[in-house]
């Protein structure tokens, strides 16, 4: 089969087009028929990282989507031919999506409906699980997601042209709460408000404190933050009190600094969310709830929705690491042969 692997920590040019034998499944894994791997800034961000202990190479990408073609034991055989969509298929573990056959743990393959395409189940994981939890951690929410449990929630989304900002967006809306994005350009406020954003922000041409608060005037609840060092001004500006800003992402080098006493008062809380240690039970209810709103139908990827699709071949995977890592807006796909 045609696989990918990563020797050493590097730059795109450390992945490499190898061919090896299809893998058999162990007790308790499914081997999964990749059809679609997702490639989101976590791969390439690993990929400059050295490799996990004990391995001496590893398949990239965490996401993917395909077909269930073979059982281990103490998996119920009637699995096999399940469309499926996988998560953290490479944490901790050696083998990702980037390759036509992977083997993951069974309950990292997720039933995908005959309704939606493989280009949604490689494009869930990461993002829909992390903005899922980014939702549900208020002290006052209810942990969940569903038609009605967000109402009367204001949520924030900075970032809504991004993949979690966009996943958070359609989730928050199926839940029933408001939502506020900002962005920073035309065309990304054009991808978020197809993706359903009740009001979009521009912060380049607009004084997003004052568009805010003038938007929500008793402040926002849950902020769903990709660059918390830069927005954390803005964040105090425009929450309630009992605020959460629910953070996931950040450079290598920010910083994280709040005032003490204005933060107190309002009883604000700031809380890093990295989707791989969400706590066993949050993360089981973040499955349920995207597979709820997949089949749903609540959850969808293509430009309609705000999420451009962006497509290379599994030869061409370095390319696609370098187009993301260069800001490429959308989502971005390896069509495995």
């Amino acid at each position: 089969m045609k696989s990918v692997v990563r020797t050493a920590a590097g730059g795109p040019e450390v992945l490499k087009l190898v061919d090896r034998p299809v893998p058999e499944p162990g007790p308790g894994e499914v081997r999964v028929r990749v059809h679609v791997s997702g490639v989101n800034p976590t791969d390439w961000r690993s990929r400059q990282r050295a490799l996990p202990p004990g391995m001496d190479e590893q398949v990239p990408h965490q996401d993917g989507a395909g077909v269930i073609d073979a059982v281990g034991s103490q998996v119920d055989p009637a699995r096999v031919g399940q469309r499926v969509w996988i998560w953290e298929a490479a944490w901790e573990r050696p083998w990702g999506t980037a390759q036509q056959y992977t083997l993951v743990p069974d309950r990292h393959a997720v039933v995908l409906p005959d309704h939606a395409s493989f280009e949604l189940g490689a494009a869930l994981g990461i993002p829909a699980l992390t903005a899922h939890r980014a939702l549900t951690v208020h002290d006052c929410g209810p942990g969940q997601i569903a038609p009605g449990t967000l109402r009367g929630t204001t949520v924030l989304v900075a970032g809504g042209a991004g993949v979690v900002g966009n996943a958070a967006i359609q989730l928050a809306r199926w839940g029933g709460a408001r939502v506020i994005t900002t962005v920073s350009s035309p065309a990304k406020a054009a991808l978020a408000h197809a993706a359903g954003a009740h009001h979009v922000v521009d912060y380049r041409t607009q004084d997003a404190t004052a568009e805010i608060r003038a938007l929500a005037p008793k402040g926002v609840d849950i902020v769903v933050e990709v660059a918390p060092g830069t927005n954390a001004a803005l964040d105090i500006a425009v929450t309630a009190p009992g605020a959460v800003m629910a953070y996931y992402s950040g450079s290598e080098d920010e910083q994280l600094s709040i005032p003490v006493l204005s933060s107190l008062a309002a009883n604000l809380r700031w809380q890093s969310v990295y989707v791989y240690t969400v706590p066993p039970a949050a993360k089981q209810q973040a499955l349920t709830d995207v597979a709820a709103a997949v089949d749903a139908r609540a959850l969808r990827v293509g430009e309609d929705v705000g999420m451009p699709l962006h497509r290379f071949p599994l030869e061409h995977i370095s390319d696609a690491h370098t187009a993301l890592e260069r800001g490429l807006v959308g989502k971005v796909l390896l069509d495995i042969p």
